[in-house]
């Protein structure tokens, strides 16, 4: 009975998400706004800058501020975060959080091509006009410990199919989060700008 309920709640979680992203579908490359809110539990103000988010089919996102000198960039398997002009680079083959983060965003932006329900680290819910994923990454104390993002959330709101917000927890109540407006559906996105 349990495991019946569990595949129910599954598939319904599976039919709103996979409703929330069809438009992306019949996407190949996309570009928004972006803006980028980094807290600081100990600090009184967050850091707020605005940027560039860019996607291009099927596993290619640079969302990027500062004239490149604060990025987070996603080229197939390869992550690199740019802080203030310094990289740190990670690979999602070695990095099961990355790889989970890889196949998350690989799903909305191919239309849900990429099955989610294999991923025991993702989290689907709904909550009013929005679908919400979050990955909380399974893993020992051990290697939690070296990990610097608690989790990601992914908001997406149904309405409009749009990937509205990636927020990337740390510890402590630190995060950095990204916020995605005026997409340009179709735009023109070279490959050089993933480099």
């Amino acid at each position: 009975m349990l495991a019946v309920l569990v595949c129910t709640v599954t598939l319904a979680q599976n039919a709103y998400y996979q409703k929330a992203v069809a438009k992306y579908k019949s996407v190949s490359s996309l570009t928004a706004s972006a803006t980028k809110t980094k807290h600081k539990a100990s600090v009184a103000k967050d850091a707020v800058s605005q940027g560039t988010f860019y996607v291009k089919k099927p596993n290619k996102v640079l969302i990027t501020f500062n004239k490149g000198k604060d990025a987070l960039l996603m080229n197939g398997t390869n992550f690199t975060m740019t802080v203030n002009g310094r990289k740190f680079k990670t690979n999602s083959t070695t990095n099961p959080q990355f790889k989970t983060f890889q196949n998350v965003l690989e799903s909305i932006f191919t239309g849900g091509n990429v099955d989610l329900s294999k991923n025991n680290d993702v989290d689907i819910a709904k909550s009013g006009s929005n679908v919400i994923l979050t990955i909380t990454p399974v893993m020992d104390k051990k290697k939690a410990k070296r990990q610097l993002f608690t989790s990601f959330v992914l908001t997406i709101d149904s309405k409009t199919s749009e990937l509205r917000t990636i927020r990337m927890n740390e510890k402590k109540g630190n995060y950095t989060e990204y916020r995605f407006s005026g997409y340009q559906l179709g735009a023109k996105v070279s490959d050089t700008i993933f480099q």
